[in-house]
C-alpha cells in the first residue's frame, strides 16, 4: 500500500467500506478508460496526474455561443447555424439548464448496481419537433485541415457525448441518439491580426450509442474496489513515473 504524503489529497477519494454513494464525473470515467492505474491512483488513493494550464480561450467561446443560444431559448426560435445546417430543433428550454451545465454539479444519475452517482456537465440541449432532446458539445480550435470525427484524438469527444445521452436518459427524458458538435475553428487566414479573432462556425452531427457506459461504471467501481491496478505501457504518465524512478 502506498504510504500518504502531503502532496495527496483527503477529499473525494473512494472509500471501500464507507456506504455512501460516491460521485464520479464523466472525465473520470473518461480517465478510467485511458488508464486504470491512474485512475485509481487519482479516486482511491488520491494522487492525480499534473494538471495542464486552464483552456481559457475555449472556456470563452464556450461562454459566448452559451449567451448565444441562450438568446434563441428565451425566444424559442432555431439559431441561424441549426437553419444553416438543416437541423430542426430548437435550444431546449428547462429550469435546470444551467445546474446542467454547471461544473461539479451538470446532470446527475445515481446508479444503484455501483452506489456511484454519475454526473456530466453538458454544453447545451436542444429538442426537435419529434420532442427528443438533443446533446450538444461545443468545441474550440484553430486548423487549416478538415475537422473530422474520425481523428484519433477526437474518440474521447465521442465517449463523452454518449456519456451524456445516457446520463439525460437516466432522468428520464426521450434522447436523440443524434448529436451535435458546434465546432469554432479560428480563422488564420487574414493578413492582420487587428486585435481580434474570427471563428468559422460549423456544426457536425455525430450518432451515438451508450451501450457501453453501464459495462465501464461498473468496471470503475470494481477497480475501485481491488487493488492498484499494473502499469499501463500504453500511459505516458505511468512510463514517466517508471522512468524517473530509476533516477530519483
Amino acid at each position: 500500500m502506498l504510504k500518504k504524503s502531503s502532496g495527496q489529497r483527503t477529499r473525494n477519494i473512494f472509500n471501500p467500506d464507507s456506504e455512501e454513494p460516491f460521485k464520479l464525473s464523466r472525465s473520470k470515467l473518461e480517465l478510467f478508460a485511458g488508464c486504470p492505474r491512474c485512475f485509481y491512483l487519482d479516486r482511491r488513493l488520491g494522487v492525480g496526474r499534473p494538471s495542464g494550464p486552464p483552456f481559457t480561450l475555449n472556456s470563452a467561446v464556450d461562454h459566448l455561443l452559451k449567451k448565444e443560444f441562450d438568446i434563441h431559448r428565451a425566444e424559442g426560435s432555431a439559431h441561424p447555424l441549426m437553419k444553416a445546417y438543416s437541423v430542426d430543433a430548437i435550444p431546449f428550454a428547462h429550469d435546470n439548464i444551467n445546474i446542467w451545465r454547471e461544473n461539479f454539479k451538470g446532470v446527475q444519475y445515481f446508479h444503484p448496481p455501483t452506489n456511484l452517482v454519475i454526473t456530466g456537465a453538458v454544453d447545451d440541449i436542444w429538442i426537435n419537433k419529434k420532442k427528443e432532446l438533443i446533446v450538444v458539445d461545443y468545441k474550440a480550435t484553430s486548423t487549416q485541415k478538415e475537422i473530422s470525427l474520425d481523428d484519433e484524438y477526437r474518440q474521447a469527444y465521442k465517449r463523452q457525448m454518449e456519456i451524456y445521452q445516457w446520463l439525460m436518459r437516466q432522468n428520464g427524458f426521450i434522447v436523440s441518439n443524434t448529436g451535435y458538435f458546434v465546432y469554432a475553428n479560428g480563422d488564420t487566414d487574414k493578413k492582420a491580426f487587428d486585435g481580434k479573432l474570427e471563428f468559422n462556425i460549423q456544426i457536425i452531427p455525430y450518432i451515438g450509442s451508450d451501450q457501453w457506459v453501464e459495462k465501464i461504471i461498473s468496471d470503475a467501481k470494481k477497480c475501485l474496489m481491488g487493488e492498484l491496478p499494473v502499469q499501463n505501457k500504453d500511459c505516458e504518465y505511468c512510463n514517466y513515473r517508471q522512468v524517473s524512478r530509476k533516477y530519483e
